[in-house]
């Protein structure tokens, strides 16, 4: 598991390009067959991926987290970027087409992922913050998460941003996430840059054109 630490505001503004890399930029995220997850000191969060190709792959905790399991203290909200797959919760399976999301709450002991066909691999996008409580868990589709549209094409950032663990969907402790579409002819989201004082972001940019 990766470990990034805080970094102060004013410290950073002297950083070079490639210290910004170094410190802001999680360049893998999706392996074959594998988990890839990022612990960052900003609230806690963990974020990565789950890519199961040809085996099916289990979510377990790290020695960061001094927990028996990974949900054990935490909750976890995810969404598949990739092909057909399966999730796994306790037993329970869930069919997870692309654009299929959920919401996992504390206390789910074994957490699986796996993909109906190798040659087009599930991609289980991973975003978990600690938890004082469970909440339900639930499986949020595209067509049920909360359509919130933003921007203008005038500024080049008119986009819909789908809220699937949020308030409006479903309950968490802290977690938010959502994944945004843009509009035809926009070509961002996070312009300006921006910070929040409540929560951190992490953002994945994934099906863009090379």
């Amino acid at each position: 598991m990766d470990i990034r630490y805080s970094n102060h505001p004013e410290d950073a503004k002297g950083y070079t390009t490639e210290e910004q890399r170094k410190h802001f930029l999680a360049e893998t995220i999706f392996f074959g067959d594998d988990v890839v997850l990022t612990y960052s000191h900003q609230d806690r969060v963990v974020f990565g991926g789950a890519m199961p190709v040809a085996k099916k792959l289990s979510l377990e905790a790290g020695k960061e987290f001094g927990t028996t399991f990974f949900l054990e203290r935490r909750e976890l909200g995810l969404i598949n970027i990739g092909g057909l797959g399966r999730m796994t919760l306790d037993g329970t399976v869930y069919e997870m087409g692309k654009g299929d999301g959920a919401y996992v709450g504390m206390g789910t002991k074994v957490v699986t992922f796996e993909s109906v066909s190798a040659s087009d691999p599930a991609k289980f996008y991973l975003l978990s913050s600690p938890a004082h409580q469970s909440h339900p868990t639930v499986k949020i589709e595209l067509s049920k998460a909360n359509p919130k549209k933003l921007g203008a094409a005038e500024t080049s950032n008119a986009r819909t941003i789908y809220q699937y663990v949020h308030p409006a969907v479903c309950k968490s402790c802290q977690l938010v996430m959502g994944m945004t579409i843009l509009e035809k002819g926009s070509v961002w989201n996070t312009m300006p840059c921006h910070t929040h004082d409540r929560r951190m972001e992490v953002y994945l940019y994934f099906d863009m054109a090379a």
